[in-house]
């Protein structure tokens, strides 16, 4: 075998660890906050916005700070350095993608999953049409 064969199939090789190490540093696994607190990993949890909670937006600091509550009924208060998302108060879920540190989830990213103007209700499936329709 020639030894640029050997040279390249191991440039392909290293190459491909490569590339498969960089996948799986960079996906994000859903989990609960117990979870994220005890793996100090970046995860993406989802919940829903505490709206009794008080929220917090300081301008000078471009800080957003809320209370999240995960699937399991666990609250924390979240720090986002950015802006509250547009569609914020409209959400049905979140997603905060960030750590949680000292009792305090650090959002890089928030998602927001709003309702559907294409879904109806569902008592609106079982009315009759309006004549003429």
């Amino acid at each position: 075998m020639k030894p640029r064969y050997i040279i390249g199939g191991l440039i392909a090789a290293v190459a491909l660890v490569v590339g498969m190490y960089s996948l799986d540093a960079s996906k994000i696994a859903y989990s609960d906050l117990t979870y994220a607190e005890q793996s100090g990993k970046r995860v993406q949890v989802k919940g829903v916005w505490v709206k009794e909670e008080p929220t917090d937006y300081d301008s000078k600091a471009n800080r957003f700070t809320f209370t999240m509550q995960d699937t399991t009924g666990r609250n924390v208060r979240v720090v986002y350095n950015d802006a509250r998302p547009n569609n914020f108060e409209l959400a049905q879920s979140i997603v905060v993608k960030g750590r949680l540190e000292g009792g305090v989830m650090h959002a890089d990213q928030i998602l927001t999953k709003c309702p559907s103007k294409y879904e109806g209700n569902a008592d609106d499936l079982h009315k009759p049409a309006a004549p003429g329709v």
